[in-house]
């Protein structure tokens, strides 16, 4: 299992050709109390990139990208009922969406852990 970032700090954890996406702990420390989240449904076709859930707080509304192509095979309802999940546990169980990806290399162009962790340092 391997695990992605982007500079829109989305996390993707990859397992073959399927996925998990959310938002990384840095994202949601600047998010603050996060008080509304929408995941997107079942079977919804994602593009790179593309607008795939909303999530608000106290202080803002933010989109979460989805960082690859594919279909939605499962959106998080946990965090619909009790958005403070991704407060908790943004990079466990406060995750969006399960993805099938269409062509598991668009990975290749996302950060690693680390190099996401080093980028966020000079932010």
């Amino acid at each position: 299992m391997t695990v992605y970032f982007t500079r829109e700090h989305e996390w993707i954890r990859v397992e073959g050709d399927k996925a998990t996406v959310g938002i990384s702990n840095h994202a949601q420390e600047a998010l603050g109390d996060i008080v509304f989240a929408e995941v997107p449904e079942t079977g919804r076709k994602l593009n790179r990139g593309q607008e795939a859930a909303v999530v608000e707080s106290v202080k803002a509304a933010s989109d979460v990208y989805s960082p690859v192509a594919g279909e939605v095979t499962e959106g998080n309802q946990a965090v619909a009922d009790d958005p403070a999940l991704i407060n908790r546990d943004p990079e466990g169980e406060g995750w969006f969406f399960k993805i099938k990806l269409d062509n598991p290399g668009e990975v290749e162009g996302l950060m690693d852990e680390a190099s996401y962790r080093e980028w966020v340092a000079t932010l």
